[in-house]
């Protein structure tokens, strides 16, 4: 045996854990008020049919209809925020 130092390594770079996966897409909290926006619209379309069945006396009809268009403008706003107009978003088929 020799009184040699031995040779020191250095010291090795701690690890790094792995990168997460990266997200084309927009983040979650971008449709956080998805819900809200439909049941204000719905309600705002409710509350439009009621006032105009009482005004023409046309009662129930108006706001059954005005329901259903509040909801399907909902659902279409809904849709366009979803889905952007960009030829790389599309829906699945």
């Amino acid at each position: 045996m020799t009184d040699e130092p031995r040779p020191t390594r250095p010291p090795r770079a701690p690890e790094t854990p792995p990168a997460a996966p990266v997200s084309s897409g927009p983040p979650a909290s971008h449709f956080a008020g998805l819900g809200l926006q439909l049941a204000a619209v719905v309600g705002v379309f409710t509350y439009a049919g009621w006032w105009l069945d009482r005004r023409l006396g046309t009662t129930p009809w108006l706001t059954l209809v005005m329901v259903f268009v509040g909801a399907g403008g909902g659902l279409y706003s809904i849709y366009r925020k979803v889905f952007p107009a960009s030829g790389d978003a599309r829906p699945p088929r």
